[in-house]
């Protein structure tokens, strides 16, 4: 049994960040900005972060909103 609550998606950029917080919002899927956490990378910058009982909803509305994605990982 998967115990993982959330999903972090990592992009490349704040911009990206922000514009998948809006489109995810408008495709209504619960969503939060959020630092990347330390263990995913040492890079500063900010992620987002999702229900994981969403992430095949919110990869295909992304994809489709041109957010380039550098990863998506269980946290």
């Amino acid at each position: 049994m998967n115990t993982t609550e959330y999903a972090v998606i990592l992009v490349y950029s704040t911009s990206y960040a922000l514009r998948a917080e809006k489109v995810l919002e408008e495709a209504g899927i619960p969503c939060k900005l959020i630092p990347v956490p330390r263990h995913l990378s040492s890079d500063c910058g900010s992620c987002i972060r999702i229900f994981q009982i969403d992430k095949d909803r919110a990869l295909p509305v992304l994809s489709h909103a041109k957010v380039e994605m550098a990863g998506i990982h269980d946290v």
